[in-house]
């Protein structure tokens, strides 16, 4: 397990077990600056990879070193070369200019078209369909190359998760094949025509414009990435079709409908967000964010960044400041400034106050380096602001004339409701689930050899996660950083449950290797963004399909997220061969009053449901 091979220093107050070393890993880029280098199994950094040197301080994986630098824990969670750091900021620009508006130098002219609006819309599904945008670079896991996407499902053989396969003919199966890489083509290729088309059908304001795109033109995108969908889920929700693909069928409408019904779109999306974060998990996230924050790199900080928790040594829970923060500064936020932008702002002047709170609100969120890295989102969030609320305030969500549009949304509110209330069996980007610490994840256990196995036996874009990093540095060097990404996942409830019941599916923890569930399902299905559905039983059946592995080889603990009407969360314990061996679940208030280590004596309470052992 994780927490193996612990020395304490001091009996049980200092018990931190192989948590704390994790913990002593995650300083910030400054410590780099004030002369703690990196070295690995030789001692020393090899100059060839001098410049891509991770940012924690000297550390080893020998269990005599335990120490208790907890500190840098919640100084900076995932430190990661300074040099990779431009990846996870680097600027969100280069929108292509459409025909008859000019170049970029000009945009202050034309930004304000109906056109640009819709091509901002296809310009970020592009981005984000061909693995360039969320689940890209070293914040999921992503080394050589950083990115999956267009690499991975232009390939055939590979792995696809098809979303319904024993309801929806025709997508049973999970080899990607020439079908499948053709419908993945015409996605990309429907939707640079698009974005390359000129306007269509005259102006459609008073001020005069070049009106808007043929809505014939996203047809082959809308379609193709549906089919797609129902044969792969992770393309589709690597497009977040539940926001770029719904909005493809807004052109279809006129101007004014158009805005009414991004608005509201808009909406549910705040609304969505805000809903999911009504829950326990969410200050934990909040609390490790912070202690993640750009702006707050400096030691300076230090002290701020102790204050997120209970006791920055002995006691990982969040504090009062994060609880506020999440649920006043978060969670009221995101139900009433945007409900006031939506229905009551329309084009008074003091709206540009609301609009200017909720661009803030987005900045902070990007200057947490998120993981799994939705930059993107947020900044089309805050183009939306100026667009939508800013220079189209006018056009009021009332204004919306088309039963069929508003149908649309009504349907997306549904799939909110029923994806919180059974999170189980809608993944939680269309049920708008964001970024609130209550997904679904999962563990999986490598016995030795198991995963040189997959490396081998499965058709795949890039190595394991943990093999890409031990060619830019050393393998002990690699399993640190491995060891981190576990270690940012404990910090959070599900993590502590995750961990809780590591016991309960492997007898001798020193025989595996403990790796997350994201960075297994990354180089497997070419995407990953906290989306703990596409590393279940789905792809344990798949990597068992391929690999054929023997009793015990491969362990996977998957844990639900929490319905919102229900404290507890389901758990499933499965082998690769034999299948399921257990299935129960925790109760949230439990995980509530643990720590992101075993205390002496744990036992993880569990409800067992179902033991295949009897």
């Amino acid at each position: 397990m994780v927490f193996r091979h612990f020395r304490p220093r001091k009996p049980l107050s200092r018990l931190r077990c192989r948590y704390i070393r994790w913990a002593s890993w995650f300083s910030d880029r400054n410590e780099a600056a004030h002369g703690i280098h990196v070295t690995g199994a030789s001692g020393r950094r090899p100059q060839h990879l001098a410049h891509v040197a991770p940012g924690h301080p000297a550390a080893s994986r020998d269990p005599a070193l335990g120490g208790t630098r907890l500190r840098h824990a919640i100084r900076g969670v995932f430190a990661l070369p300074a040099q990779d750091r431009p990846l996870r900021r680097r600027p969100r620009r280069d929108h292509l200019a459409n025909p008859g508006l000019g170049g970029l130098g000009r945009i202050g002219d034309w930004w304000t078209q109906p056109i640009v609006y819709q091509k901002v819309v296809i310009f970020t599904l592009l981005f984000e369909v061909t693995g360039l945008g969320c689940g890209s670079g070293p914040l999921t896991g992503r080394f050589m190359p950083p990115i999956g996407g267009i690499l991975y499902w232009l390939r055939p053989n590979t792995i696809r998760l098809p979303a319904w396969p024993g309801k929806v003919p025709f997508t049973r199966g999970d080899t990607r094949t020439a079908f499948d890489v053709a419908l993945y083509a015409i996605v990309l290729i429907g939707g640079v025509w698009a974005l390359l088309s000129p306007g269509h059908g005259g102006p459609v304001t008073t001020a005069g414009d070049v009106g808007l795109i043929d809505p014939v033109r996203v047809v082959p995108t809308i379609v193709a990435l549906a089919l797609l969908g129902l044969r792969d889920k992770t393309v589709f929700l690597a497009a977040r079709g539940e926001h770029y693909w719904l909005k493809l069928f807004v052109f279809f409408f006129p101007f004014t409908d158009q805005v009414a019904a991004c608005k509201l779109i808009m909406l549910c999306l705040w609304w969505g967000a805000a809903v999911s974060k009504l829950n326990h998990h969410f200050p934990y996230v909040v609390a490790v964010m912070t202690s993640n924050n750009a702006l707050l790199r400096s030691r300076v900080f230090t002290p701020l960044k102790h204050l997120l928790y209970l006791d920055h040594v002995n006691d990982l829970r969040p504090s009062l400041l994060p609880k506020l923060m999440a649920h006043v500064g978060g969670t009221t936020a995101e139900f009433v400034v945007p409900t006031v932008l939506v229905f009551f702002a329309a084009d008074h002047p003091w709206r540009w106050f609301l609009i200017a709170f909720m661009v803030l609100f987005h900045l902070n969120i990007i200057s947490n380096l998120p993981m799994g890295v939705p930059l993107e989102w947020n900044v089309f969030f805050i183009f939306s602001l100026f667009y939508l609320f800013g220079h189209y305030g006018a056009v009021r969500a009332t204004d919306l004339r088309s039963p069929v549009l508003l149908a649309l949304v009504i349907l997306a509110v549904v799939v909110v409701i029923v994806g919180n209330m059974f999170p189980e069996r809608i993944s939680f980007l269309p049920a708008m689930r964001y970024y609130a610490g209550n997904w679904a994840t999962s563990v999986w256990c490598f016995r030795a050899g198991a995963e040189e196995k997959i490396d081998a036996d499965i058709v795949k874009s890039s190595a394991l996660v943990v093999n890409q990093l031990a060619r830019l540095y050393d393998p002990e060097t690699a399993e640190i950083l491995a060891d981190k990404i576990a270690a940012f996942r404990a910090m959070h409830v599900h993590g502590r449950a995750l961990n809780g019941l590591l016991p309960r599916a492997i007898d001798d923890e020193a025989d595996y290797k403990i790796r997350e569930g994201e960075i297994v399902a990354g180089p497997l299905v070419g995407w990953n963004f906290g989306e703990g559905h596409l590393h279940n039983e789905q792809l344990v059946e798949a990597v068992q399909r391929r690999c054929r592995f023997e009793d015990g080889d491969v362990r996977v603990i998957v844990l639900e997220g929490q319905p919102i009407h229900v404290q507890r969360q389901s758990y499933r314990i499965l082998d690769a061969k034999t299948g399921l061996i257990e299935a129960g679940y925790v109760d949230v208030k439990d995980m509530l009053t643990r720590q992101p280590w075993p205390e002496p004596g744990d036992d993880c309470p569990v409800h067992v449901i179902d033991d295949a052992h009897g």
